[in-house]
């Protein structure tokens, strides 16, 4: 196998396990729109179970807070990746189980109008067992809608 085809076949796991074998995302709706170590991104539709103020058809801040945690956790995990590179694939991916959710903090900016949603990862700091990552969620207009900041185990 390539290095290419290994770089492929460890993306598409990675992405297999975030949109498919987590049923709280399949429940959100969301799917890992990009995968990359520096900034992956989680895409979600609008859709009435999300709704939080049924008059602002806006999204509910429990969604608003999950989205941005599972996003942190795939930051987190994929900087975790970048600090294994060269190790088999098998051997990073077992780290997820590992994974955990230490702390977050969400601001909320404005109300969660919109369409279709966004949320962009990235990593501050990943140490030997813990990560800290910011998080962005954005509308299909670039609206901000929250900015987060979590700390999640990663050994």
């Amino acid at each position: 196998m390539s290095i290419t085809e290994a770089k492929t076949e460890w993306l598409e796991r990675i992405r297999d396990i975030f949109n498919n074998k987590i049923p709280f995302n399949q429940v959100l709706g969301l799917r890992v729109h990009a995968l990359d170590t520096d900034r992956p991104k989680i895409r979600f539709d609008m859709h009435e179970a999300l709704v939080g103020n049924y008059t602002k058809g806006s999204l509910h801040g429990g969604v608003i807070s999950a989205v941005i945690d599972v996003t942190g956790g795939l930051a987190a995990f994929m900087g975790l990746q970048k600090k294994l590179a060269g190790e088999p694939v098998d051997v990073k991916l077992q780290k997820f189980r590992k994974l955990g959710t230490i702390d977050l903090r969400i601001d909320y900016l404005r109300p969660g109008v919109g369409q279709k949603f966004e949320a962009t990862g990235y990593t501050l700091r990943t140490g030997n067992k813990v990560a800290v990552t910011r998080i962005e969620l954005k509308n299909e207009t670039d609206q901000l809608i929250a900015v987060g900041t979590g700390a999640y185990v990663i050994a």
